[in-house]
């Protein structure tokens, strides 16, 4: 080059095909020569001729006498399915290249159907864990409900109205005796009632047997077991505050002589006049009903709390 002309400022001055144009020949561009290149005079090179650059040896292509590269001819035995060029080798061959490609492991239950019979199993298992808690709380349920009632009758207020009990029937035990049984386990007639009120009762949660004090109330009581026939002592746990009789019966007759129910402790406050008394009525060889009830011309204002049986005339 020379200080008045330093060729194309810039490379997209160099025109490769500046001589065909009027301005890249007035500019002096010239057409490719034999030793390659094309552009203008003095300037400096910065193209090569299309081919001109070898790779691993390759010849260079033959060059077009209209400046281009022309299309290389096919080798013998080219075409598909060809063996690669032997300078070329692919990316897994050079040292630190990727690693060929992992598959998959074989799928192990591949060709077989659902576990549909497993699936069956376990539906059926949780609709029958279902079912089981449904019916335990159903049953807790009705349990907390039977509580309720059980609970309510166990602790009446005064003059509480009470059905017969079941349990009015009692057993001779081996001895001819019957222990304290109480008043509110035995079958309640006409109108008595429970209550619990008054203190000192030794039946269970000190209820007792009240609203006695008019005709046909009463207790029954049925005794199975008596060994033989003759006389036995009927034991009473009562409160009274004035003297009372009641009408003893004995297997639907009414006994010879009533019971007295007096006031033995000489105390006003009914809770401190609880005491006992008895009576010696015949009774006949298995089941016998005792009845102890307010009849015409009896003084039935007592609390009745326990009656009990011992064999012969005693009066302990």
């Amino acid at each position: 080059m020379t200080p008045g002309n330093n060729g194309a400022s810039t490379p997209e001055d160099d025109d490769p095909f500046g001589y065909l144009y009027a301005d890249g020949q007035a500019r002096g561009a010239q057409p490719p020569s034999g030793s390659g290149g094309y552009g203008y005079p003095h300037q400096v090179s910065r193209v090569r001729s299309v081919g001109e650059r070898t790779y691993g040896g390759q010849q260079q292509a033959p060059q077009s006498p209209y400046g281009g590269q022309t299309v290389p001819q096919q080798q013998p035995g080219g075409g598909y399915g060809q063996q690669p060029n032997a300078a070329y080798q692919a990316p897994e061959t050079f040292p630190g290249g990727p690693p060929p490609t992992r598959q998959a492991p074989p799928n192990p239950g591949r060709g077989r159907g659902p576990n549909t019979k497993g699936l069956l199993i376990g539906a059926i298992a949780v609709v029958a864990a279902v079912v089981i808690g449904i019916s335990v709380a159903m049953m807790n349920g009705n349990g907390d409900d039977n509580k309720a009632g059980s609970g309510a009758s166990t602790t009446p207020a005064q003059s509480q109205s009470a059905s017969p009990s079941p349990s009015s029937t009692s057993s001779v035990s081996a001895t001819g005796d019957i222990p304290p049984i109480d008043a509110k386990a035995l079958r309640l007639d006409g109108g008595a009632t429970l209550a619990s009120d008054v203190k000192g009762a030794k039946a269970e949660g000190g209820i007792y047997v009240t609203n006695l004090n008019q005709t046909g109330a009463g207790v029954t009581w049925t005794v199975n077991g008596i060994p033989s026939a003759g006389t036995y002592t009927v034991f009473a746990h009562y409160s009274a505050i004035t003297d009372g009789s009641m009408t003893l019966t004995i297997n639907g007759k009414a006994f010879g002589s009533k019971m007295g129910l007096k006031n033995y402790t000489h105390q006003s406050d009914p809770t401190k006049a609880w005491t006992t008394t008895y009576s010696w009525p015949t009774l006949t060889k298995g089941t016998n009903t005792i009845s102890l009830s307010c009849q015409s011309g009896d003084s039935c204002d007592v609390l009745l709390d326990q009656l009990w049986l011992k064999q012969g005339q005693v009066t302990k």
